[in-house]
């Protein structure tokens, strides 16, 4: 007989913790789960579950999944389960409902279908039914809904475990008790007090912190004051086992306290939390034990005997409100002066929602996890307090780097919601389209003037210059908005994330490094290899919006000369060459980028002999008088916008100069090739002369891919010939 199976869920990102909380009551992982684990075991590993988790929500004693792609699909699903050996019928009973699909689009009505099934099931034959209960049910039978199948089950715990029945009243931003045990069990709570270590929160607020290091500390079950629990009134229960459970907790909670008890004290500056704090304690039946005293950070002292090593662990405000981010960086940095003072060698945990001013604590962290509170993106910062760990104390509200925070968190489900529906528009066009670097976003909202490109399983985000009408504050408060959101809403972790602010350009400071990361890694375009370096430059090595050029080449270079001016990467070359080129030449200026498109070349088993990059400036070996063998059937030409790098002979401005580029370029051209022309300057117009002079045709729009549609300016093109030539009509198109 198999064992029964359980979902236990938990707060998010708490799963891997609960899943070896769950192993010390007999419960084997099955496998992990967004927000809770499956497990199986015994009844008994159950009961552990409900009374001794400290991390666990609810416990789902799995009953049955069935298929649920429709209503009367759910339906038949339910109604052929046995529902009389769960449920008496003399009893009551609700069901709690999540998930929905095309034909379930509510909660409340995925609910009434489950709930008729299970009552149709006693009725069947003439029989009994049992009530429904909304308050107060013997037995609440939980419903998840998920790609079109339905996950049935009885919930054990009938509550959320994290209610342990102590806190009635809550402070401003209360922590749920199983996230603050979670707290607890990752800063090294368990280890420090079996070492003999005593605990302090220095900004207590209503305690949640110190009751549940004191549960932990004792060995008390955090579900030994319960009322009751979901099973109690269930069929399948096991009286005479419960009752076994619940006299080894008083056995247990007794000879907690017969050993060592750790010093745990709290310490505010408000009074009236403090006041909520202390009937919290007298609830959980632990006044005698933690100490609770009103002083202000700043102040903080401990007297009396305190062991050599223990742990601090808090929960500073977060500054939600912009208003009140002024005065974090001081917060913090109070916090950090006053553990260097008075726990030295002791460890500090601090769970924010504002990790950034954890620079301002003046010590460096050692170890940084994900959490969440409630909704809001978290982390716990740990430190050694000691000298090794010192460091010079930041406000991060300063100018400098901007680190994930929500500020509003109305806007930021807007930003989620439309990242969502552009994955499952865009995403799924460039799955189709075999396509793994894609823009996925270009300031679709005016509130988040970002563009977010796909690089595989990386995301680079790229902060457009705000206008002076916009106030930097607000922009940045914004920008870090979207960094705590992107990661959430596209499912990627956070440090897959890199961020740039795009101010403008001039000169040579396009190619001047970002950082020094030396961070590259390959992606794959229709076939070819490409280097891309996210991190260390303006740019990545690769302008998206250029692929269906690329492309396009690729499948007209066989057998032609390729020239390749203001090469940049050499990513054109590459296509061409994949293509069938014969030869090549790729100039640039920068040696950087003449390097890192040799890198390319190389990388797609490009011979040197017949393809050749060259580090040179382009206005001036445009300016030369062409040699012999400089004679292209197919040149690609992309200069920048505006250039005056001390390299080259002059300054470069796309709009004075294209004309003369164009003819210089021209004069390189075989009589039937083609001249590729493209620049991204938004307001450039093409001299009429060049219309004038040559076959000239407007290709913008064709060279536009589904994922740059929102902003179809990013680049324009022309196809440009000598004038002798008919025009083939079918030169340049996409479909």
């Amino acid at each position: 007989m198999s064992l029964p199976l359980f979902f236990v869920t938990c707060p998010k990102g708490v799963e891997y913790l609960l899943a070896d909380e769950l192993d010390g009551f007999g419960l084997s992982l099955v496998r992990h789960a967004p927000a809770g684990v499956w497990v199986e075991g015994t009844l008994e590993g159950g009961y552990r579950t409900c009374m001794w988790s400290r991390l666990a929500n609810r416990v789902i004693l799995h009953v049955a999944e069935v298929a649920a792609t429709s209503d009367d699909e759910l339906y038949d699903g339910v109604v052929h389960l046995d529902w009389q050996q769960h449920i008496a019928v003399s009893g009551s009973f609700k069901v709690n409902f999540i998930g929905e699909n095309e034909a379930i689009r509510n909660t409340q009505y995925g609910a009434q279908r489950v709930k008729d099934g299970i009552v149709d099931r006693f009725t069947a034959n003439g029989g009994q039914r049992p009530a429904v209960e909304g308050k107060t049910p013997d037995v609440i039978v939980s419903a998840r809904l998920h790609r079109g199948l339905l996950t049935l089950g009885i919930d054990l715990s009938g509550h959320s475990l994290h209610q342990r029945g102590y806190r009635e009243e809550q402070g401003r931003a209360p922590l749920k008790e199983n996230l603050a045990a979670a707290l607890l069990i990752r800063s090294g709570w368990p280890e420090t007090v079996a070492a003999g270590g005593d605990f302090i929160d220095p900004m207590c607020g209503s305690g949640t912190l110190l009751i549940e290091a004191a549960l932990m500390a004792l060995d008390i079950a955090p579900g030994r004051r319960q009322d009751g629990f979901g099973f109690e009134k269930w069929l399948g229960h096991d009286a005479e086992l419960w009752m076994s459970l619940r006299q080894e907790v008083e056995r247990r909670a007794h000879a907690g306290k017969q050993g060592r008890i750790p010093r745990i004290a709290g310490f505010d500056e408000d009074r009236r939390v403090l006041s909520t704090a202390r009937n919290n304690l007298q609830r959980a039946g632990l006044d005698s034990i933690i100490e609770l005293t009103e002083i202000p950070l700043q102040e903080l002292e401990l007297n009396g005997d305190w062991a050599e090593q223990g742990l601090v662990v808090t929960n500073p405000p977060y500054g939600e409100r912009l208003s009140e981010r002024k005065s974090l960086a001081e917060i913090y940095q109070a916090l950090g002066a006053a553990v260097k003072r008075v726990t030295p060698n002791w460890r500090l945990g601090v769970f924010t929602g504002a990790p950034e001013f954890g620079k301002s604590i003046g010590l460096r962290s050692f170890k940084q996890y994900k959490l969440f509170n409630g909704k809001l993106p978290a982390q716990l910062l740990l430190f050694t307090v000691d000298e090794a760990s010192a460091r010079i104390p930041k406000d991060p509200a300063a100018p400098g780097e901007i680190l994930p925070r929500i500020a509003n968190e109305e806007r930021a489900a807007m930003l989620a919601n439309r990242l969502k529906k552009n994955v499952k528009s865009i995403g799924q066009w460039a799955r189709k389209q075999n396509i793994s670097c894609y823009r996925l976003y270009d300031a679709d909202m005016p509130e988040y003037a970002l563009a977010i490109d796909i690089y595989n399983d990386w995301v680079h985000v790229q902060e457009y210059m705000a206008p002076k009408t916009i106030d930097e504050r607000a922009a940045r408060e914004r920008l870090s908005e979207a960094l705590a959101v992107i990661p959430e809403a596209l499912g990627i972790p956070r440090d897959r994330l890199v961020c740039k602010q795009r101010l403008r350009q001039t000169g040579a400071n396009q190619y001047e490094k970002q950082a020094a990361s030396g961070e590259f890694f390959q992606i794959q375009e229709h076939g070819c290899t490409l280097k891309v370096n996210l991190k260390d430059y303006l740019d990545t090595g690769l302008f998206l919006d250029h692929r269906p050029l690329r492309q396009w080449i690729q499948q007209n270079a066989r057998g032609k000369r390729f020239l390749n001016l203001f090469c940049y990467t050499g990513a054109a070359t590459v296509h061409a060459i994949a293509g069938g080129a014969s030869r090549s030449l790729s100039l640039d200026m920068s040696h950087t980028y003449v390097s890192w498109a040799k890198d390319n070349l190389e990388l797609n088993q490009a011979d040197p002999q017949k393809h050749q990059v060259d580090a040179v400036d382009c206005l001036a070996w445009l300016a030369s008088k062409p040699k012999p063998d400089q004679r292209f059937d197919l040149i690609f030409m992309d200069p920048p916008t505006f250039s005056n790098s001390a390299k080259m002979i002059g300054v470069l401005d796309i709009q004075k100069d294209h004309a003369k580029l164009i003819r210089q370029a021209m004069q390189r051209l075989t009589n039937d090739g083609l001249l590729v022309f493209s620049n991204n300057f938004r307001r450039f117009k093409l001299d009429d002369e060049v219309s004038a002079e040559f076959a000239v045709e407007e290709i913008s729009k064709s060279t536009i891919d589904k994922d740059f549609q929102r902003n179809p300016r990013i680049h324009r093109c022309w196809n440009i010939r000598h004038p002798l030539q008919a025009r083939d009509k079918s030169a340049f198109y996409v479909g």
